[in-house]
Order: structure tokens, then C-alpha cells, then sequence
């Protein structure tokens, strides 16, 4: 059976009777993990063994493990920095901050990868402007050019440990106040001034070979009256024929308030798709799940598979004691710690 584009989450630490009815619906193709699914770097591994087997080719795994505020698995796992202390770092000494960079990006996907889950949605890529209540933090810096060296570095990490990057959030969500998880968020700004800001990271991190993006929440009315997630201006016209990004789309999550103008979780998944996502997120709300499975129909492209099939992680240590005992991973570890403290986690 092939992956479908629906990722779901599911309720616990094991797998339930529902969740199982879910995972194996020929319209999923991946599932999205939360805190509430984490115990133990032992019970994740199980989890994780258990949702690959079945399936075959097995569902994606995901997670938002960014660090900071956004890290789901947090007992047993390294304390991630928030980016932006990255971009302190960079202020003073650049070297040492790229270095810090691919050393945090191995640290992330190599613990991460040990547990059996393929990808994090991360790099943030969003410009920090200083005014957005849910990006401040997660963003780099608010320099275009010091984003791309830095989530770059970050990416190189990730592939060191298994894993490729999926940068965040498309075209930019650091400009505006609101919080897309809570309300409409709109960015009135022109496309000649995102093109030539917040624009700039993406475009960079698609020539170095990003294999994935996620779309943002947002609307920017001078370019499409639709969100970007569900816009074929924003997904076809620019990243996909402008960009030239031939990676995977994601949707951020289609249950947040932000796309509540959608009638149903039907029509936002359809709007999604037809404008061009290969993978739709659907988080924390099992009704909208069942309703989206037993409605929707949609057939996978041959494209859009094999996109999603280049998401999985290649894995380097069978078990969280032989990562721990590599002289590489504790380097890093060593490296990276005191960078950050640890914070109320904030969703996608």
C-alpha cells in the first residue's frame, strides 16, 4: 500500500484500536508526534517500531522538535537552544556559531533518529522583525543572510545524523503579530518587500537542496486572498516555478484557527492539495480526522510519493547507549550545552 497525504497524530504512548484504524487508512502517509506521546527514549523506540510496522512502505514520523520552546521529547533527551541563541553567538564570533549550528543539527537528528522518527520540522526559516508573539525566539536572527548560513549549517547537521530539513514556514511568518494557531493572521505587505526580506532564506535554502518546506497560516492579500498553504500562487507560481523547489510540501497544521474561514476539514484539505501540498497535517482533533478520512479522495501522484518516500530518515545507531557512547555525539553534546534553557513548548 502506498503513503497517503493525510498526517495524523494519535492519543498516547501506545498505540490504541482508533489509532491503529487511522494509521492504516490508505489516505495516511504519516503520523506527527507530541509530548503527550513521549515517556522514555525506550517506550518512544517501541512506539516508533510499532507505527513502521504497519505499513509497508512504513508512514513517516514526525515531530516539532526545534529546541527551546518547541521541543517535544525533553527527559532523557539533549536540551536544545533556542535559534536565536544561535544568532547571538553570530554577532560576536560567526565562525563558532555555524560550527554550534551543524553541531546542534547532528545532536537533533541523531537522538531523534536513534528513537525512529524520520524528521523534525525544522529549520525555522521566518526573519524575526521583532513582533511576532509566536516565532520571536525560534528564528535565527533578523538578518536574511545570517538565516541561511546558519539554518544551513543546521541542515548539514541534520544529514549527519540521519536526517533531512524541512524549513519553515513559507513565505514567512516572522512580520506579523498574530498567532496562527489562534486567529486570521494577514500580512499586508507588498511582494516586491517579502520577496526582497523574508524570501531570501528560502530561496537559498532550496539552492542548497532543502528536501522539505512547510507553509504558512497566513495570508498576504497583495499576492492571494488565500493563505499561503492554499494558495497555487504562493505553491505553484513561486516556490515550485520561481524557486524551482522540487521537495516535499508541507501543510502546518489544518485543525489551527488560522484557516477557520474553510467551511470544513474537507475543503481545507482539498484547497491544500490542489494548491499544491503533498503532505497535509491534521493535529489534535480525532472527530476532524474521521471526518477527513471517510470523505476525502484524493490519488497520490507518482511525484508527490516519491518526494514523500526521500523524507525517510537513514538511521546510524541502533540504540540511544551506542549513540552515547560515540565520541562525536558527546563532543557535540558538550559543545552545544548551556547555549539554552529550557521553556514552555509552543506548538507548530
Amino acid at each position: 500500500m502506498s503513503l497517503g497525504p493525510v498526517m495524523l497524530d494519535i492519543e498516547g504512548t501506545q498505540l490504541t484500536d482508533d489509532d491503529v484504524r487511522r494509521l492504516k487508512h490508505p489516505l495516511t502517509g504519516g503520523v506527527i508526534l507530541f509530548s503527550r506521546n513521549y515517556d522514555n527514549h525506550r517506550q518512544l523506540a517501541e512506539l516508533t517500531s510499532h507505527i513502521h510496522s504497519l505499513r509497508s512502505p512504513h508512514l513517516l514520523i514526525a515531530v516539532d522538535h526545534e529546541g527551546g520552546r518547541v521541543q517535544r521529547f525533553r527527559k532523557d533527551f539533549t536540551c536544545l537552544p533556542p535559534m536565536r541563541e544561535l544568532g547571538l553567538v553570530w554577532d560576536k564570533n560567526p565562525t563558532r556559531a555555524k560550527h554550534l549550528a551543524k553541531q546542534v543539527g547532528f545532536v537533533l537528528a541523531a537522538e531523534l533518529n536513534t528513537c525512529g522518527v524520520d524528521l523534525s520540522f525544522t529549520p525555522v526559516l521566518d526573519v524575526d522583525h521583532g513582533q511576532s508573539c509566536v516565532i520571536g525566539d525560534r528564528a535565527f536572527h533578523r538578518d536574511p543572510h545570517v538565516i541561511i548560513e546558519l539554518a544551513h549549517h543546521l541542515m548539514m547537521g541534520l544529514k549527519q545524523g540521519g536526517m533531512l530539513a524541512v524549513g519553515k514556514h513559507f513565505p514567512g511568518h516572522g512580520y506579523i503579530q498574530a498567532d496562527s494557531h489562534l486567529e486570521r493572521s494577514i500580512d499586508n505587505r507588498n511582494y516586491v518587500d517579502i520577496e526582497a526580506d523574508d524570501l531570501v532564506p528560502f530561496r537559498s535554502m532550496i539552492n542548497f537542496g532543502i528536501a522539505g518546506i512547510m507553509s504558512a497560516h497566513v495570508i498576504y492579500p497583495q499576492v492571494d486572498q488565500y493563505p499561503a498553504g492554499f494558495s497555487r500562487t504562493w505553491l505553484q507560481n513561486i516556490l515550485r516555478e520561481d524557486l524551482q523547489f522540487d521537495g516535499c510540501i508541507f501543510s502546518d497544521d489544518l485543525s489551527m484557527h488560522g484557516v477557520a474561514h474553510f467551511n470544513s476539514i474537507n475543503s481545507r484539505a482539498k484547497a491544500a492539495l490542489n494548491a499544491g501540498c503533498d503532505m497535509i497535517l491534521v493535529c489534535n482533533n480525532p472527530q476532524s480526522s474521521d471526518e477527513l478520512l471517510s470523505s476525502l479522495q484524493w490519488d497520490m501522484s507518482a511525484i508527490s510519493l516519491a518526494r514523500l518516500a526521500r523524507m525517510h530518515s537513514k538511521k546510524y545507531f541502533e540504540s540511544m547507549i551506542k549513540l552515547r557512547e560515540s565520541k562525536e555525539f558527546v563532543h557535540a553534546v558538550r559543545q552545544i550545552g548551556g547555549l539554552g534553557q529550557r521553556n514552555d513548548e509552543l506548538p507548530l
